[in-house]
């Protein structure tokens, strides 16, 4: 039987005492997007910096691609948390020629791969410029271009659409479609809720680090569900 291509179990990781992720269980299959929501502070990008190694977590473990993220094999995930990848003093292309080379891709296949990239994320018209000079947007779209550039198995992705404009969204949601269905397995948090109700195959919430359910992506109001259990998990505590 194939192993997910993201699990993890009783995932626990504390900070002064407090759980920001409690005893956190997850599954993503290949092909599969899997949407975490929750409100600031629930726990979402603890858990993907888990997954990443990026956090030790005090009790559960991580896997990625059926082994120990300590053994995973890097140039098989994709990645993007926080903050885009990006060299400021670096052109796009010259950033994306590095994030290339990270990622394992051989150097012969370097030029290719950015070409692609940059006609994907429709960077065209900034190829040439430095990272610094972006709008946050562009940046972004840099950021996610880097995480996505040697066509990951695997693709966490923390709040990708920040700062985007309406064309910006519209094309990361159509990448995103299209890398699940090439059979990429992606994780992806997000507070735009409609957003992932568009793109996403489940919708976990994350509450003060806990599981509280699932969302139907094909609801009728995504947001008022979301905040309807929220309120109810703050009432049963």
């Amino acid at each position: 039987m194939t192993s997910p291509a993201l699990l993890c179990r009783r995932l626990t990781r504390t900070y002064d005492g407090v759980a920001v992720v409690d005893a956190f269980d997850l599954q993503v299959e290949a092909g599969e997007i899997h949407a975490l929501v929750g409100l600031n502070g629930a726990g979402k990008t603890t858990t993907m910096q888990m997954f990443l190694g990026m956090t030790a977590p005090d009790h559960g473990q991580a896997q990625i691609l059926g082994g120990a993220v300590s053994a995973v094999d890097w140039a098989r995930v994709g990645h993007f948390i926080e903050t885009p990848f990006a060299y400021g003093e670096m052109t796009v292309r010259s950033n994306l020629a590095a994030a290339a080379l990270l990622h394992g891709i051989a150097r012969k296949q370097v030029g290719g791969a950015v070409s692609v990239s940059i006609d994907r994320f429709e960077l065209g018209d900034y190829a040439n410029k430095r990272a610094r000079v972006l709008s946050a947007g562009n940046r972004q779209r840099l950021g996610l271009a880097a995480a996505t550039i040697h066509r990951p198995d695997v693709l966490i992705l923390d709040e990708p659409t920040n700062g985007l404009d309406p064309a910006g969204v519209v094309l990361i949601r159509n990448l995103l479609r299209q890398a699940a269905m090439d059979g990429a397995a992606i994780l992806v948090s997000s507070h735009h809720l409609d957003e992932l109700a568009r793109i996403s195959h489940q919708i976990t919430v994350l509450h003060r680090g806990r599981d509280i359910g699932q969302l139907d992506p094909n609801g009728i109001d995504v947001e008022r569900s979301f905040f309807d259990m929220v309120y109810r998990s703050e009432q049963v505590r």
